[in-house]
């Protein structure tokens, strides 16, 4: 058998990429982080790692332990729980709040409107009450999230993210758990992009809040997720816009002013988008290779990927990107379904960035031998199979 080498030519349409690279932007933050959703690229990083209080970006976690509860059918959001003093203290404490009362009967389908759409830290200890019987508990099961989800340098010491220095994160940690929102659950993940929340609260007017996340109300493609502020941390927003089937997270925290967090997040996410671009390389189970089969009843065979792939570029390195597949063909019948046959050799310039194992994505038989002599025959004459 040959060893083939076929170079897959993906259209890019490179001779119309604007080539104008800007520079790394300049942020006034405190530290930050850019990523791309599908490929986890890092776009752009200043101090990504060092300790925040998350504040409100707390709340993120705190609505991933009721979903995920929500996903397993443990709970429903028609469900209602009682609020208690402690929780209704926090509406009347100059906090963000949903305005809940003492012992009103509140479903958790309002309680995460009310987290999402109006912050309330009042919907959080409600909540976490509701669900663990107290919010010392819940934060043992957001913590035991965080682990999970690979939340290294994170700790959660309450739900809504109010002060404490135990309650802290770093951008790269707010950015995983905000990847794992959105992927794991999208459908819930839409209620982010709510811009307003009207609570028919109890003994008053029913109470309309805006979303307090500024990026929502630009239309440019911004549909989440959190903003935060604590007087020791300043202001810090947890961002993805996404454009056409691309997304993009921005974690920044630190910003001296409402304006900067509004301007310069917005700037990142931009940023993003103008100087990188992300393609889809493979996608499991449904980008198929087709490849060459020898004494087989199919003279091809499509070969699949067991992974999604996507791979993220600056604009100047796009011409350099290339694809090959390589495998050792024509593959001998039989050939089982799930079997290893060749490679997708993903590289830039000189560089292997990596390499893909194709499986068959069918089983195929071997000719009975009479046609099997004759092919082979065929093959020592002519050279073909």
């Amino acid at each position: 058998m040959n060893r083939l080498i076929v170079i897959i030519i993906f259209i890019l349409s490179f001779l119309n990429v604007n080539t104008f690279i800007y520079a790394n932007p300049k942020i006034n933050a405190r530290t930050a982080i850019v990523v791309d959703y599908h490929s986890d690229k890092v776009l752009y990083e200043y101090e990504p790692d060092i300790q925040i209080y998350p504040a409100s970006m707390t709340k993120i976690m705190t609505t991933i332990v009721a979903f995920d509860l929500l996903k397993k059918n443990k709970i429903s959001l028609d469900d209602k729980f009682v609020v208690s003093e402690n929780a209704w203290r926090l509406s009347e404490s100059g906090y963000s709040s949903m305005f809940i009362m003492i012992n009103d009967e509140v479903s958790v389908e309002n309680l995460l409107y009310g987290i999402i759409v109006a912050s309330g830290n009042d919907a959080c200890v409600a909540l976490a009450e509701g669900i663990a019987g107290s919010e010392e508990i819940f934060t043992e099961m957001m913590n035991e999230k965080a682990a999970e989800i690979g939340m290294s340098s994170t700790n959660f010491s309450n739900s809504s993210g109010i002060n404490d220095p135990d309650n802290y994160s770093t951008v790269r940690d707010i950015a995983l758990m905000s990847k794992y929102l959105i992927n794991n659950y999208p459908d819930f993940y839409e209620w982010y992009a709510e811009k307003t929340f009207t609570w028919d609260r109890t003994g008053g007017d029913p109470i309309k809040q805006g979303n307090r996340n500024p990026l929502l109300y630009k239309n440019v493609g911004v549909d989440g997720i959190k903003t935060g502020y604590l007087a020791v941390e300043k202001y810090s927003l947890a961002s993805s816009m996404q454009k056409d089937t691309r997304r993009i997270i921005a974690v920044a925290s630190g910003f001296p002013t409402k304006q900067f967090r509004s301007t310069e997040s917005l700037k990142l996410l931009n940023w993003g988008f103008r100087n990188t671009n992300t393609y889809e390389i493979s996608k499991k189970g449904e980008t198929f290779f087709e490849l060459d089969t020898w004494l087989g009843n199919k003279d091809k065979i499509k070969a699949i990927t067991k992974e999604d792939f996507y791979i993220t570029l600056s604009k100047k390195d796009m011409r350099n990107l290339k694809v090959s597949l390589v495998y050792k063909g024509p593959i001998k019948a039989p050939i089982h379904k799930d079997q290893k046959i060749a490679n997708l050799i993903i590289s830039n310039k000189d560089e292997e960035l990596k390499s893909l194992p194709l499986y068959a994505s069918e089983k195929i038989q071997k000719v009975n031998f009479f046609k099997s002599l004759i092919t082979s025959i065929n093959y020592l004459i002519w050279g073909d199979v």
